[in-house]
């Protein structure tokens, strides 16, 4: 389990196998040029709040400040977090064994980074309300929330589902 506090710049982070979400992007740049960046569909950002793009989840904040992540491996799916405002499932890909909770505009860091065996694993991301962390700016606007992000093997695909749907608007 790795808890980290990450900068949400324009309201996002990202859980990822970073090299091969970086050589997929590399590779579809020139194939690809209708691509929505960070998957950010209009149903992504009014729906989901997750975007999707190969072996990455982009995650929408409720505001563009430091917020608290928990990156958690299970064995198999865990028990829903009763008081979650929203909860979404996605399945990822990891090609080289190691997924990070990373910034959109800051480096990665190894210490947001674990270890798994690779393969698909289905990825939950829960909206947890939380109190600001000590790093929180007081002049932005947006609830704060605790990101709990479990992730299990999967076997077979599944499509992106909205476990608990959060209330729209969603963030300021």
């Amino acid at each position: 389990m790795r808890h980290a506090t990450v900068f949400a710049d324009y309201g996002q982070f990202y859980m990822q196998d970073a090299e091969a979400h970086g050589v997929a992007m590399r590779a579809s740049a020139a194939t690809d040029p209708g691509r929505v960046a960070g998957g950010w569909t209009q149903e992504a950002v009014q729906v989901h709040r997750i975007g999707l793009e190969p072996h990455s989840i982009s995650i929408g904040a409720a505001r563009s400040d430091f917020v608290e992540t928990v990156l958690k491996v299970c064995e198999t799916a865990p028990a829903l977090v009763p008081e979650s405002e929203h909860v979404v499932e996605a399945d990822l890909d990891v090609l080289t064994g190691a997924v990070s909770v990373v910034s959109c505009t800051e480096p990665r860091r190894a210490e947001n980074a674990l270890r798994v065996e690779p393969g698909r694993y289905r990825v939950r991301v829960s909206y947890v309300p939380a109190a600001p962390p000590p790093s929180a700016h007081p002049d932005v606007d947006g609830d704060h929330f605790s990101y709990l992000i479990e992730m299990w093997p999967s076997r077979e695909p599944a499509p992106l589902a909205v476990v608990v749907q959060g209330p729209f608007p969603w963030a300021n």
